[in-house]
């Protein structure tokens, strides 16, 4: 049985469950989410929140048969499931099976202990391709093995998760040595630890490497966890960690078409102050604008975060065989290569970004069906 009063002093009503527990809902957001204030189909708002006062009260309040019934000023009612009440208390957040929390890793992990998933699995079981994309989430970095020797098959597993992110290099990109090229990655010369597209509006979320060939000599793959160096400067250098979080500087990609430019922070945090987001690319680095009696300062914060992703206890090396797929969170997981010597062989990756929101998004609604179809076999 579920109670349900009004307290006119908070502008609340208070309802209590079955099981004893209680929470306030103020009045003004009882109004807001009448369930007739959304489309039944799109389930989008349509309910005008300045077609009532601000200061709106109930006429009436009434529970039973598991609802809670509000009879408004104009007439209005509004039924509330008490199950649903429940599951959108104030201050309680809705579960989310995408806010999966990253377990940050270090040199230990090893390219051993990357998570790997099977092509044909992945393309062909919503549920492998479920658990695959929660491991890729908690890592931040996995393999997909067994991809057929073509860049349609690599970009048809991204498609599988979602949209396809294209930038000023295009939907996807053929990491090859090129001659004039408008991009380091387009050469065979060593790449330090980095995240791509810092200078654009929004970095692109997850990445996806399909190698093709990799027979040259050198041009090993480098990566390491931005989450575990921003903790670690956060437990050992809290000005550092601090600078890095708030002071935002300008990072820029310009050739003959393009001048592509965005200040941001090497560390977002969340409201909660967790390391959110790594920006760092180095070669993207526009001058810095900093006051200068500031600038000493950062450049010692910024230098500590380039040497420690050089520090062996952070780095995971591995070389990338024709039909694998390394995807990794480019918004998290920092990446670099070795050089190589294109004389000694050929060396072709295809690479492509779907968005966090995207890939987000295919983690909730494969939880969302796995869920109803362990109801419907119970």
């Amino acid at each position: 049985m579920t109670s349900a009063t009004l307290n006119a002093r908070e502008r609340a009503v208070h309802v209590v469950w079955s099981d004893g527990e209680d929470a306030r809902f103020p009045f003004i957001w009882l109004r807001d989410n009448c369930p007739s204030g959304f489309h039944p189909q799109t389930q989008e708002r349509t309910f005008d929140l300045t077609s009532v006062r601000a200061d709106i009260a109930p006429k009436e309040v009434r529970a039973g048969n598991g609802a809670v019934e509000i009879t408004w000023p104009d007439g209005h009612r509004s039924l509330f499931d008490a199950g649903w009440l429940h599951d959108h208390r104030p201050g309680v957040r809705m579960p989310d099976p995408a806010d999966i929390p990253p377990l940050a890793w270090r040199r230990e992990l090893g390219a051993s202990g990357i998570p790997r998933a099977g092509a044909d699995d992945v393309m062909a079981s919503d549920d492998a391709l479920l658990d695959w994309l929660v491991r890729t989430r908690i890592y931040g970095l996995s393999i997909v093995e067994g991809i057929a020797d073509s860049v349609a098959a690599g970009m048809a597993i991204a498609r599988r998760i979602g949209f396809l992110r294209e930038t000023n290099f295009g939907v996807d990109f053929q990491v090859v040595s090129k001659p004039d090229p408008n991009n380091l990655a387009y050469t065979a010369h060593r790449l330090p630890l980095h995240t791509d597209l810092t200078n654009q509006e929004l970095p692109p979320g997850f990445q996806f490497l399909h190698c093709l060939a990799n027979e040259a000599t050198g041009g090993g793959s480098l990566f390491c966890d931005g989450f575990a160096i921003a903790e670690d400067i956060r437990a050992q250098d809290a000005d550092a960690f601090d600078l890095l979080s708030t002071v935002s500087v300008p990072f820029r990609f310009h050739d003959a078409d393009t001048d592509i430019r965005c200040r941001r922070c090497v560390l977002e945090l969340d409201e909660a102050g967790n390391v959110a987001g790594i920006n760092f690319n180095a070669h993207l680095a526009d001058i810095f604008d900093l006051p200068a009696d500031l600038m000493e300062r950062y450049y010692r914060a910024y230098r500590l975060f380039m040497v420690m992703s050089r520090d062996d206890a952070y780095l995971v090396t591995l070389k990338l065989k024709g039909g694998e797929m390394v995807v990794f969170d480019n918004r998290r997981v920092l990446h670099g290569r070795d050089a190589f010597d294109p004389a000694t062989g050929f060396r072709h990756l295809n690479g492509c970004y779907v968005d966090r929101g995207d890939f987000d998004s295919c983690i909730r609604v494969l939880s969302r069906a796995r869920g109803m179809a362990a109801q419907a076999a119970e």
